[in-house]
């Protein structure tokens, strides 16, 4: 019998094989928001940089693979022409890769940890 995973489990491989891609393509400081109790849309956001914008594009490309390569192609990847900031969505987690000014000034991992600070 050839049952599906229970969706709880392939989130949970889906976030451990991007975060495993961007260890690989060493992307720093890696940060893993669950989003679930605020956001409907997904479950995970990932945020990590790269040191340049062609590091933050390989970063971003290495993601994709890794995600089509087990059978969940990203859904969307906007920001990979200038480099700066690569989302990929993936579903029930979105991947932002940017570069550390870009992600200093957005602060996008803090909104969304503090979102729930209060719940």
């Amino acid at each position: 019998m050839n049952e599906t995973p229970p969706a709880s489990l392939q989130v949970e491989a889906v976030r451990k094989l991007a975060v495993a891609a961007l260890e690989e393509l060493k992307a720093l400081d890696v940060c893993q928001v669950d989003v679930r109790p605020r956001a409907s849309f997904t479950d995970y956001m990932i945020f990590a940089s790269g040191s340049s914008t062609r590091h933050v594009g390989a970063i971003a490309d290495a993601v994709i693979e890794a995600a089509s390569a087990h059978g969940c192609p990203a859904l969307g990847v906007e920001g990979a022409e200038i480099g700066e900031w690569v989302l990929v969505d993936l579903g029930d987690v979105i991947v932002h890769i940017m570069l550390p000014d870009v992600r200093a000034y957005y602060e996008l991992e803090n909104l969304w940890s503090e979102a729930g600070a209060e719940d």
